[in-house]
């Protein structure tokens, strides 16, 4: 019996030798594992490099640049100039008598020969050369742009509308381009495109607009232009328009008469309009430029610089056979809120300022006021009415219809302005204080 134990249990004494290791296989597990790590280090960098752009615009999210457009002011050039730090010549030298001195001689005066010379054609044609060539340098910040609509006939067949106007490239913010333009002729449009100087057409899309004076900014995306249109392309620069006077030469280009890149040439005729839309009052230019209801474009000076923004809308009674432009100055303020995505703020008001003729002759006190106040606007709802006079937005005393103006495009919509009024009572104007929660025009 026990030998029987021992040979069942004898496998215990048995000795365990390690298994041989086949260096061949070793080399291919080692192979495969490397080739395993090639192929997640290359899948961990591909999706690294494809999110990489979306974490970081999550993590630190992009904010464009503030685009700024400095004010201008009016600028007066003196007659004479003044020469301060010389000392002053008496004109003539009295010499004193002597018998050991001979007598000096006066020179007699210099008389300058002006030579006149009669203008040829050639002239003039020279003339309107460099004029045209101010414009054609200009046509490279213009634009076509075309608001597209999609429409079914009687028969039900599709088929697209294309409304169409110039626009006027201002600059960029680093990521977009931003393009100036009317907001009527994209209003109701599906698609956007812009076709710039070297027939490249691009989609754009609506960045912001005015529903006062109907300008809107138009932003392209720059990655979808080529390097070749980038170098076609320029910035348009926009001049100091406070400065434009009667009698002065202007350039228009954009498409004066309808079609695009044209250029016409002619005088200011005009400076002095004035027309008064909802919270603000702008300059006109009326010239004597050829164009037509359907005119859009801008207005240069002789350093290629805007001075107008043409929009015959503004055009009077019976003036559409002319260009008829806004001072680009005024419109600024505008121009770079829309370019900053900012909503141009609402109240409703169209003022006049008190003058001390008028506060004299019809007893009125001084400061802003109101002729009209606008249906259904957030001064209506405050209870502004037609009558009062505007003495003070927000701590800040107003006394004129420019600084009232200035009050309102400092606010945005949602805020709250406290508005002081001097209003008419029985006997005497009463001081009322009203709330107006600032709205933005559709």
């Amino acid at each position: 019996m026990a030998e029987r134990d021992k040979e069942d249990y004898s496998f215990i004494n048995e000795k365990i030798k390690a298994k041989p290791v086949n260096k061949k296989r070793l080399f291919k597990h080692g192979l495969y594992t490397m080739m395993l790590a090639v192929v997640f280090g290359a899948t961990a960098c591909f999706v690294f490099t494809l999110l990489r752009p979306v974490m970081e615009e999550w993590l630190h999210p992009k904010t464009n640049p503030v685009i700024t457009i400095p004010e201008d002011s009016q600028q007066m050039i003196s007659e004479t100039e003044e020469i301060s730090g010389t000392e002053q010549v008496p004109a003539t030298e009295e010499i004193p008598a002597s018998e050991e001195t001979e007598a000096a001689e006066i020179p007699e005066p210099q008389t300058e020969t002006v030579i006149v010379k009669e203008l040829e054609i050639s002239d003039y044609q020279m003339l309107q050369n460099k004029l045209y060539a101010i414009g054609k340098e200009a046509n490279r910040s213009v634009v076509t742009v075309t608001g597209v609509i999609s429409n079914t006939d009687w028969y039900n067949n599709a088929y697209e509308s294309n409304g169409q106007s110039s626009g006027i490239i201002i600059g960029d913010n680093g990521m977009e381009l931003l393009i100036l333009t009317e907001h009527k002729v994209v209003q109701t449009a599906e698609e956007i495109r812009v076709t710039f100087i070297d027939e490249s057409t691009v989609t754009a899309s609506l960045k912001k607009y005015d529903g006062n004076t109907g300008i809107a900014i138009l932003t392209v995306n720059l990655k979808l232009l080529e390097d070749s249109t980038k170098e076609r392309i320029a910035y348009a620069a926009l001049g100091n328009s406070l400065s434009v006077s009667q009698g002065n030469i202007a350039i228009a280009i954009g498409s004066p008469l309808g079609t695009n890149y044209s250029i016409g040439t002619g005088n200011i005729t005009s400076v002095g309009n004035v027309i008064q839309t909802i919270d603000n009052t702008y300059t006109v230019f009326t010239t004597d430029i050829v164009g037509s209801s359907s005119s859009s474009g801008v207005l240069l000076n002789l350093n290629g610089e805007v001075v107008g923004l043409v929009m015959q809308d503004y055009s009077g009674s019976g003036d559409n056979n002319t260009l008829t432009a806004i001072s680009i100055s005024e419109l600024k303020k505008v121009i770079e809120m829309l370019s900053n995505g900012k909503d141009i703020p609402y109240l409703g008001l169209k003022t006049v300022t008190v003058t001390d003729k008028i506060a004299l002759e019809y007893g009125i006190p001084k400061g802003v006021y109101i002729k009209e106040v606008i249906l259904d606007s957030p001064a209506l709802e405050a209870g502004l009415q037609s009558g009062d006079v505007i003495v003070e937005m927000n701590g800040e005393a107003v006394s004129t219809i420019e600084m009232y103006e200035k009050n309102v495009l400092a606010l945005e919509p949602g805020d709250v302005a406290e508005v002081v009024v001097n209003r008419q009572g029985m006997d005497e104007y009463l001081r009322v204080t009203l709330n107006v929660t600032v709205g933005k025009l559709q």
